[in-house]
C-alpha cells in the first residue's frame, strides 16, 4: 500500500486496576495468533483493541474488556488517562485509554488464541516485556500526564 492510503486508525484499552494491582494479560507468542497489528506478540498488555466505526469511545473499551476478559466495567466511571500516538514504518495507532477501578466478574482468557493468560501485577514489579502503547499508558497513569510522546 502506498503511502497516500495508509491511515491513522483508533484504539481503546482499559487499565483495569485493583487494590493498587493492574490487570495484564500476555499475548500469544505466535505473531499471527496475538492479533496485533504493533507488533505485540509475547508482551503483557492491557485490555484494548480497534474502535467500530460510530462506536463511542466508552463503548469500544467496555465491548474489548468484556471481549477479551469477561470483565464488565463500569463505563459510567470511565476517566482517559492516556492519548498515544503509536507510529511504526507499517502502521498508525491513536489510543485512548481509560482507567477503571469498578467492574464485575473475574478475569478469564476470553480469547486463548490471541491471550494465554490474565494476571494481576503490582506497579512496582512488572512483568517484561510490556507492549509499548501499554508501556506508554502506564508511564502516563503514574505521571499522571495523559499525553506524553
Amino acid at each position: 500500500m502506498d503511502d497516500q492510503n495508509k491511515k491513522p486508525r483508533v484504539g481503546v484499552a482499559t487499565l483495569i486496576v485493583k487494590d493498587n494491582k493492574v490487570l495484564l494479560g500476555h499475548r500469544h507468542d505466535d505473531p499471527i495468533k496475538a492479533s496485533s497489528e504493533l507488533h505485540g506478540e509475547g508482551c503483557w498488555t492491557i485490555p484494548g483493541g480497534k474502535l467500530d466505526f460510530g462506536e463511542k469511545l466508552d463503548d469500544g473499551a467496555y465491548r474489548e474488556a468484556l471481549e477479551e476478559t469477561g470483565l464488565k466495567i463500569d463505563k459510567t466511571k470511565l476517566k482517559v488517562i492516556s492519548v498515544a500516538n503509536e507510529i511504526i514504518p507499517d502502521k498508525h495507532f491513536v489510543t485512548i485509554s481509560f482507567i477503571c477501578h469498578d467492574f464485575v466478574g473475574e478475569p478469564a482468557v476470553m480469547e486463548p488464541d490471541e491471550i494465554t493468560e490474565w494476571k494481576w501485577f503490582s506497579f512496582d514489579n512488572l512483568p517484561s516485556p510490556i507492549f509499548s502503547p501499554t508501556e506508554k499508558v502506564i508511564k502516563n497513569y503514574l505521571a499522571k500526564e495523559i499525553y506524553k510522546y
